[in-house]
């Protein structure tokens, strides 16, 4: 996708109508959420039917209208004000509409959560404006090279230029910036100071490729973005501090994504059992939806869902205690951050292996047939092992043992 054909799909996706009204940011637990999700949960079935398969330029453009992305701003800042639990409850919900959504959006409430930290000022008042109005952000943090993962040096480069700067290097992994108004770029500055700066994605040289090829998530956007010779104005550059600190939220978000794929399973496995015309003449009874032994397998995938979500949001109540702490303090205190990236990664390594399997065991309350492609039943492992796949389960196990064994603190890094 060429840059105007994707300045076009925005337009495109602008001019779509919500079909009700409310008053304000889309707010949790409200009628308007619930009939944005329904819209989005269409969408989402409409563009995976055969020779449908497309982008969901349209579910954007309806959570752009409905400010979806303000939900973390306070009331006087525009926004929902919703806890970091609420957050976690509505991704949830989003990604059981639509996990490619859900994915997209997670590093603009990464973004929207970093300037809510950021101390008072100008630039951080015209961010929060711009989420509050319903922009969004997308992300250029990662770059392949042979640089260790995790690390904060980067080929991507900020030259000064007069009272500005110039950018130039090449990211991926930019999910959701393909979407996005907005993208966050990190970069290494002069004197290999880390630096990041927040610029407009229709800028003159920024050029995003739609280039991801993994097995799930298939439309998050997560592919290359190219910076060549980018104008980089002073006041869009933040200097980001060389001691790394620890990332829960962003580490957590895609565990609630998980969640969600979870609850779509369930759903999937109750539809499945009810448009079965037959069943298998040594089965417990004639009729699959009455079968107890296929009853027992959807009771065990709806149990997972369930454990899924409320690991999810237990982790989430410790992430705004340090939020609430961070707020108060300027920055995330050493305890609560890390019992915060502590329940993080307990909460990963319990759901990814939960999640896969209950993944699998969805065909087992449906017959050869539920393996054909049509019936696309399949996507749910492969969002799910693409998700799981982002930081390998093992290391978080081995660090969380040696926390427990050896009272190592865990890494602070992006990853963690």
């Amino acid at each position: 996708m060429n840059e105007q054909a994707r300045i076009t799909a925005m337009e495109d996706a602008d001019a779509v109508e919500i079909p009700w009204e409310f008053d304000g940011p889309v707010a949790p637990d409200s009628p308007e959420l619930e009939r944005l999700l329904a819209e989005i949960a269409l969408d989402a079935e409409a563009r995976r039917r055969p020779g449908r398969e497309g982008h969901p330029w349209k579910a954007l453009g309806l959570i752009r209208k409905a400010r979806l992305g303000a939900l973390r701003l306070p009331h006087e800042s525009g926004g929902a004000g919703a806890s970091l639990r609420q957050l976690f409850q509505v991704v949830i919900r989003l990604a059981e509409a639509d996990p490619d959504v859900a994915h997209i959006l997670r590093a603009h409430y990464l973004l929207v959560d970093e300037f809510l930290r950021a101390p008072a000022g100008p630039v951080r008042d015209a961010r929060l404006a711009r989420a509050a109005a319903g922009e969004l952000f997308g992300n250029a943090y990662t770059e392949l090279s042979a640089k260790a993962v995790g690390n904060y040096q980067f080929d991507t480069r900020l030259t000064p230029e007069g009272d500005g700067y110039r950018l130039d290097g090449t990211k991926y992994f930019s999910t959701g910036t393909l979407y996005a108004d907005w993208v966050y770029v990190t970069a290494s500055g002069p004197e290999g100071s880390c630096i990041g700066a927040v610029i407009p994605t229709d800028r003159e040289g920024v050029s995003i490729e739609d280039d991801w090829d993994g097995i799930g998530q298939k439309h998050t956007g997560s592919g290359t973005t190219h910076f060549d010779n980018v104008r980089v104005e002073r006041d869009e550059v933040t200097q980001r501090s060389t001691e790394t600190q620890f990332n829960a939220l962003a580490q957590l978000y895609l565990h609630a994504i998980v969640a969600g794929i979870l609850r779509n399973v369930v759903g999937d496995a109750a539809a499945l059992l009810h448009s079965r015309v037959r069943t298998f003449s040594h089965a417990a009874t004639e009729r699959a939806p009455e079968d107890p032994q296929l009853l027992q397998v959807v009771g065990s995938l709806s149990s997972s869902a369930f454990a899924a979500e409320a690991i999810v949001l237990a982790a989430a109540d410790a992430q705004d205690r340090a939020f609430a702490a961070a707020v108060r303090q300027g920055r995330v205190g050493v305890a609560l951050g890390h019992a915060a990236s502590l329940s993080a990664a307990q909460a990963k390594v319990s759901i990814d292996q939960l999640a896969l399997q209950a993944a699998t065991q969805l065909f087992d309350v449906g017959g050869a047939s539920a393996a054909r492609q049509s019936a696309n039943l399949d996507r749910h492992w492969r969002n799910i092992r693409t998700l799981a796949s982002h930081n390998p389960t093992v290391y978080k196990a081995r660090a969380i043992g040696d926390y427990v064994v050896n009272g190592r603190e865990l890494p602070r890094n992006a990853y963690f």
